[in-house]
């Protein structure tokens, strides 16, 4: 069956059954296309928490279905693949949550929101890339146990007086951190000498303090078309790169990699969110007393980024 096809029977498929299709900025270019809102994991987690639908078709990794269905306890959460797992989220159990809460009594927890739900459950707030340094400040400790990603963990330091301890010392995105490298850097540069350099917090130090700016996906978008230049070479999955294009077309971006791709974003299918709405499986679930736990950091943390936006 031809994408469009595909695309044509998925919209006519929300509209019976009043669904809608979440999906990140590194979902394949025709997943985005078809999706009801891209964005990246502050603006999805947003939307979830807003959306009057019925059932909700989420395009993107295991956690972030899984704070779809923290917020909707009522609704249905489907995810096409079920093997799309982020590799990040599993590196922080609870047990050494726990273990480094009760080494630092005094210290609250930040949570990266790539994170499963049962360590969710253990934080004091929650975070994204777009809102980590203003959550951790807005936070009453002056010692924030933070994780996993300590690239994030790094960035935040940065932007905060208060005494970030990363937990665990090695969380990491795969992508973010293995395959994009400052050799990738340095090649990207020789090749659009004019073209500015932004990327996002997960890749490593060295990167970060090469950029010219540092922001989530969203931010990554909302900072080019702002800009009066014209060029960049972006440090993030490459994903981005189809709204960066579409949103922005008198511009022209440049991944710093080619290899920087997530394979566990790129498991959904238009094919198979349309066999996962037909069938209304596989369906993400948290258990309730894990969801009810879980769901107090990720509502403190939107209620915390809307009152920065007043």
């Amino acid at each position: 069956m031809k994408t469009e096809d595909i695309a044509r029977k998925l919209e006519n498929l929300k509209k019976k059954k009043n669904a809608v299709i979440l999906a990140h900025n590194y979902q394949r270019p025709e997943i985005q296309d078809t999706a009801d809102f891209v964005g990246d994991s502050l603006g999805l987690s947003q939307s979830a928490a807003k959306t009057d639908a019925d059932i909700i078709l989420f395009c993107g990794v295991d956690f972030m279905a899984q704070t779809a269905s923290i917020l909707n306890p009522d609704k249905k959460v489907l995810i096409p693949d079920i093997a799309s797992i982020c590799p990040m989220a599993q590196m922080l159990h609870p047990e050494t949550l726990l273990g480094a809460k009760k080494k630092n009594p005094e210290a609250e927890v930040v949570l990266y929101i790539n994170t499963l739900a049962e360590t969710k459950m253990h934080a004091d707030c929650i975070c994204t890339s777009a809102n980590a340094p203003e959550i951790v400040n807005s936070m009453d400790a002056e010692t924030v146990l933070f994780g996993p990603d300590k690239n994030l963990a790094y960035f935040v330091q940065q932007k905060t007086p208060k005494k970030v301890i990363g937990v665990p010392k090695n969380g990491l995105c795969p992508t973010h951190h293995h395959l994009i490298t400052m050799a990738d850097l340095r090649d990207a540069k020789k090749k659009h000498p004019d073209a500015k350099v932004i990327v996002h917090p997960e890749c490593i130090p060295e990167i970060q303090k090469a950029a010219h700016h540092i922001a989530s996906t969203e931010g990554i978008l909302k900072y080019c078309k702002a800009s009066g230049d014209t060029e960049f070479i972006i440090g993030t999955e490459v994903g981005i790169l189809h709204r960066l294009n579409k949103e922005i077309p008198g511009k022209k971006f440049y991944p710093i990699s080619e290899r920087t791709i997530c394979s566990e974003m790129k498991l959904h299918t238009l094919e198979k969110a349309l066999a996962a709405l037909e069938s209304e499986k596989p369906v993400v679930r948290v258990e309730k007393k894990i969801a009810d736990k879980a769901r107090k950091p990720i509502e403190r943390m939107l209620k915390v980024t809307e009152k920065m936006r007043k």
